[in-house]
């Protein structure tokens, strides 16, 4: 099997294809490198005005070396090979969006570290219960979540109370699932 390619060849691609130095670039897309990128290496500490970072579509399966990037807002990682979400705490003061759709991941251990996070796409994992859920109710910024493809959404999804549980847990969610959430009055 051929090597994955590193962080480093694929900002030199990068560059060579933009014109631009991605040491001061605000958005930098590395996704379905051909070979794939199978490691978050060094190369990315030094991407400091990095706002927006894509790796999706790689072979990626652990989040690290991050600690660089000190105005990362947005970080894209959809489908890799991801399990779990430690390795976020070098961006915990500046991250808000968090793209991590079609991975492996079934436990969120590291995820409550996201103080800012406003928004979380995270369909299609293996999320099987309420107590890894919970963690999620720790990101107190928390607008906007998908979760549909989870385990345990597919299961209250079947029963019919999977909006009404995640509402429940998530009072300040204004978008589940792509669909807003609509919260009566009281008084109604």
């Amino acid at each position: 099997m051929s090597k994955g390619t590193s962080i480093k060849e694929a900002l030199e691609k990068w560059k060579e294809k933009t014109g631009e130095d991605p040491k001061e670039a605000k958005v930098i897309k590395l996704y379905m490198q051909l070979p794939p990128i199978e490691k978050m290496d060094a190369s990315l500490s030094t991407l400091a005005n990095c706002e927006s970072l894509s790796l999706s579509s790689n072979c990626i399966d652990r989040i690290g070396n991050l600690n660089g990037l000190k105005s990362l807002k947005v970080l894209s990682l959809g489908r890799n090979l991801i399990k779990n979400l430690t390795g976020l705490e070098a961006v915990s003061d500046t991250l808000e969006q968090l793209w991590i759709s079609y991975n492996l991941i079934e436990k969120l251990k590291g995820i409550t570290v996201l103080g800012k996070l406003k928004i979380l796409y995270m369909s299609n994992n293996n999320v099987k219960d309420w107590n890894e859920f919970q963690k999620i109710a720790e990101l107190s910024k928390l607008e906007e979540l998908v979760f549909v493809g989870n385990p345990l959404e597919e299961k209250h999804s079947a029963e019919g109370d999977w909006r009404d549980q995640v509402q429940k847990r998530l009072p300040k969610l204004r978008k589940l699932d792509g669909v807003p959430i609509v919260v009566q009055d009281e008084e109604d």
